[in-house]
């Protein structure tokens, strides 16, 4: 009896199929993706589950921001895994691109977060334990939707909050201009330097200064000082250089802020952001005294926020406040004094070890656009050198950022040393394609300098030892950059007057 049931529902079944195919057919069609639908929401149920648990989870926005080279396979749906990293330059990073005013229409919040670091905390008895932190900006995250629930209490903003997220200009001068110290063990600490320089440049362009808030030696010990270098230079002929140097105890500068004190000299940075500059300084053989009184003002957002490079002992710090700049004021030799107001300017910061160093560099204005180029070479990697970077900017800040493999120099000029005549860059060339984007930044020099390494105390960044390097002479050049390209299909172009250096 069962037997027969059985074929006659399989005889019922199959004559139902063949009667009415396409009806069949859709039936069972509708009853797959049923099925298969049920199970995508069981799996993302699962997974929603799982990561609920998850105690690095990263709540909150649309887009998370990782070092380049990590891998996608250590993301979940919504959340980070277990790797511990972090954005390098991260204020950078937040403050020049994601909540730049160049993505204002497409980013609301941009919201840093920590999630699950490891730290380890010594308790009074010396015992050392393990913990597990995290870290967040209050408001940002509740900007997101993605705010924990308070069970008692409140969770605001507090004032490192603030200056991270919303420094004043004061505040974030102090905060990428500071000073340093010699790492612990640091090899050769004797060459360690590091010194504020500016530069101004007169309305038509016939005049310039050079100027340097220098400290070295090791400032960890008892031999080390300071200087104030003014170098004045007027196209076509000799520059002049007025300086001072002084002992320690005439020396003031701080881990904490970018105000420095040097003798009669002196960097302040002002409520408002711009900076203060005092310097006075002797010319050798004449003893021609130059005073010196200038404000310079930053452009805002037009800035390099610091990096650090390291390479077995050797450390170089730069970052620049002011990459776009203007200055008013006065610089006087002998009482006559030459005035300027709003003019264009520089500032620059550089820290580290400078036994051996040698570097390509170059900041200049093209039109709307301000860029910073430049490679620092260590003694131990004289065979060798890394790219150079371009940085770019506009009027709303950081726009891109190019590595041309080498700078292409013409050395057709001709300038007179010590030692005899000297063959110096007389036009220079850098090119880069990234994609879609390229640059192509032409310099033509109009004057430059050679001042011999060896003698010390030359320059800006040079200790007083005998250095002993391979390019001994260093070139200070003067001259107009042209600048052509692409960015985002945006075509680049300006012309501009700057100020390069290298090594020869």
């Amino acid at each position: 009896m069962n037997a027969w049931r059985l074929a006659t529902s399989w005889l019922l079944a199959w004559r139902t199929v063949t009667s009415r195919p396409w009806r069949a057919l859709l039936l069972c069609g509708g009853f797959g993706v049923g099925v298969g639908v049920m199970i995508v929401l069981l799996a993302v149920g699962e997974a929603m589950v799982r990561q609920a648990s998850q105690e690095r989870l990263v709540g909150g926005g649309q887009i998370t921001v990782l070092p380049e080279g990590i891998d996608i396979e250590v993301l979940t749906t919504g959340g980070l895994g277990g790797l511990f990293f972090s954005v390098p330059n991260a204020r950078f990073v937040h403050r020049q691109v994601l909540s730049a005013p160049r993505l204002a229409d497409a980013v609301r919040m941009a919201a840093p977060q920590l999630e699950g670091k490891l730290l380890y905390v010594t308790t009074a008895d010396g015992v050392e334990h393990p913990v597990r932190a995290s870290g967040e900006v209050p408001s940002a995250t509740r900007q997101l939707d993605a705010m924990p629930t308070i069970s008692q209490g409140a969770w605001n903003d507090d004032a490192g909050d603030t200056r991270w997220m919303r420094p004043t200009d004061a505040e974030l001068r102090h905060d990428i201009d500071r000073f340093h110290r010699p790492a612990e063990g640091m090899a050769n600490a004797d060459s360690w330097g590091e010194w504020h320089y500016f530069n101004v440049l007169s309305p038509d362009a016939s005049k310039w200064a050079f100027i340097t808030f220098l400290v070295g030696g090791d400032v960890r010990g008892e031999r080390w000082g300071g200087q104030l270098l003014v170098t004045r230079h007027e196209r076509d002929k000799a520059p002049r250089r007025f300086v001072t140097n002084v002992t320690r105890e005439q020396v003031r500068f701080s881990v904490r802020d970018a105000d420095v004190r040097i003798g009669e000299g002196s960097v302040s940075v002002l409520p408002d952001g711009r900076y203060a500059l005092k310097s006075i300084g002797r010319e050798a053989g004449t003893g021609a005294q130059l005073t010196l009184d200038l404000v310079v003002t930053p452009a805002a957002r037009v800035e390099f926020p610091g990096a650090t490079l390291v390479s077995g002992d050797f450390t170089s710090g730069y970052a620049v406040p002011g990459l776009r700049a203007s200055a008013s004021g006065s610089i006087c030799v002998a009482g006559r004094c030459d005035r300027y107001d709003n003019v264009q300017a520089y500032h620059d910061h550089n820290w580290g070890g400078w036994r051996g160093v040698t570097w390509e560099w170059g900041a200049t204005r093209a039109g709307a656009y301000t860029l910073l180029y430049g490679r620092v070479t260590p003694e131990d990697t004289a065979g060798s050198s890394s790219p150079l970077f371009v940085y770019v900017t506009d009027e709303r800040g950081f726009l891109a950022l190019f590595r041309p493999r080498v700078i292409q120099y013409n050395d057709a000029r001709t300038v007179r040393t010590a030692a005899g005549p000297l063959k110096v860059p007389a036009t220079a060339e850098l090119f880069d394609v990234r994609g879609q984007d390229t640059l192509q930044l032409l310099l033509t020099i109009d004057d430059a300098v050679a001042t011999d390494t060896r003698i010390g105390l030359a320059e800006r960044g040079e200790g007083n030892y005998t250095r002993g390097l391979a390019r001994p002479w260093f070139v200070q050049m003067a001259g107009e950059a042209r600048l052509r390209g692409r960015v985002r299909g945006v075509p680049l172009s300006g012309t501009g007057r700057g100020f390069f250096e290298t090594y020869r």
